[in-house]
């Protein structure tokens, strides 16, 4: 992985940004307006098994056929995928708004209680996948770059699955779940 740093801008004189370090709120209040597809990060380390709700899933190369998954370091999973070097990836249609939920930690659940109301499967790999998922992705980590809070992932797709679904994405925006279709 090569990193280029871009050299800096010069601030104007008057500065009307409404967001600045250590006063994240307008931030946060721009990213809710990019809606986003909505997918599980699964991982798992012996018989213990976590994971993550997340909309930050890219697909960085097709060959070598790669992901770009962002992942903070506070979350349960993170230790998991650093130490194991392996993930799943699950795209989610707007049925499984309840997997999105569980996996999000709505009403505290954690760990291994977010696999609980779904069918998942280990694959060949060892990697949890749900089948009911539009697709899914079984990742080898390939390289971490450590940014401020969060580990940027690139993972080496090991496996990928589509299910042929007529159902439309899970879509977030604006701190809500929705569905997507044509």
């Amino acid at each position: 992985m090569v990193l280029l740093r871009l050299p800096k801008k010069p601030q104007a004189a008057a500065d009307t940004c409404a967001t600045a370090p250590g006063q994240p709120q307008a931030f946060r209040s721009a990213m809710r307006e990019l809606a986003g597809g909505v997918s599980v990060i699964t991982a798992s380390r012996g018989d213990e098994r976590t994971g993550l709700t997340v909309t930050s899933v890219i697909s960085l190369s097709l060959d070598p056929p790669e992901l770009l998954v962002s992942v903070n370091q506070n979350s349960s999973s993170w230790p998991f995928i650093k130490e194991t070097g392996y993930f799943g990836v699950n795209v989610l249609s707007a049925e499984l708004q309840p997997v999105a939920e569980r996996f999000s930690g709505k009403g505290g659940i954690r760990g291994e209680q977010r696999y609980e109301g779904a069918p998942w499967q280990r694959d060949q790999h060892g990697v949890w996948v749900l089948p009911q998922a539009l697709a899914t992705f079984s990742c080898k980590v390939e390289d971490i770059l450590i940014h401020h809070t969060h580990a940027l992932i690139v993972g080496a797709v090991l496996c990928a699955h589509t299910q042929g679904q007529e159902n439309g994405p899970l879509s977030y925006w604006r701190g809500r779940y929705g569905g997507f279709s044509l």
